[in-house]
Order: structure tokens, then sequence, then C-alpha cells
């Protein structure tokens, strides 16, 4: 799903008081890291995921791999070791997007 700039602002903002909710960590996006990606992105449309040190890929790679195999998720952003992904509802989104 592409986003224009002036959506990813909008999601910018909206992200900048979230936690991270998942963590990537030595064994890299193994299929239970996707997977557990995939369930918090089911009841929440807009999360952040941390990259830890250990991980084999750095954060834009991470973040590239995740927005690729996760369908209709979004890559927000990559700030310092934290990815910001979207996707929205496909019954009922809660985010509206200018």
């Amino acid at each position: 799903m592409a986003i224009t700039p002036k959506q990813r602002a909008h999601l910018k903002s909206m992200a900048h008081h979230l936690k991270p909710v998942a963590f990537v960590g030595k064994e890299g996006l193994s299929d239970s890291t996707l997977r557990s990606i995939e369930e918090v992105l089911n009841t929440r449309e807009l999360i952040k995921v941390k990259v830890l040190e250990a991980a084999p890929l750095n954060v834009r790679e991470a973040g590239a791999e995740l927005e690729q195999r996760i369908a209709g998720s979004s890559l927000v952003q990559t700030i310092g070791r934290i990815a910001i992904l979207y996707r929205p509802d496909p019954e009922k989104p809660v985010i509206k997007l200018p």
C-alpha cells in the first residue's frame, strides 16, 4: 500500500507517543516474529517494531522486509533502531488518513 507524504507525516505524528510492541532479535525475521507482528497489526493499525543490536539485519533492511512480507502493510519511518509500520483494518479502519 502506497502512502503519500502528507499521510506519512500524519502517521509519524500519531506514532510519536507509541512504545515498541514487537522486537526483532538475534534470530532475525523468523516465522514466529512475523506471525506475532501480524497478530499485533490485526488489533492495532500503527505499531513500532524495535530492531535489537543482536539482530542480523539493520533497521532499514528489517523495515523493508517487513513491508514486503506482511501483506497490506506500509513502512512509515525508520528512526534509530525503530521501524514504524501501518496496515489499515480491512473492515473498520480506525485511523483516518488525510
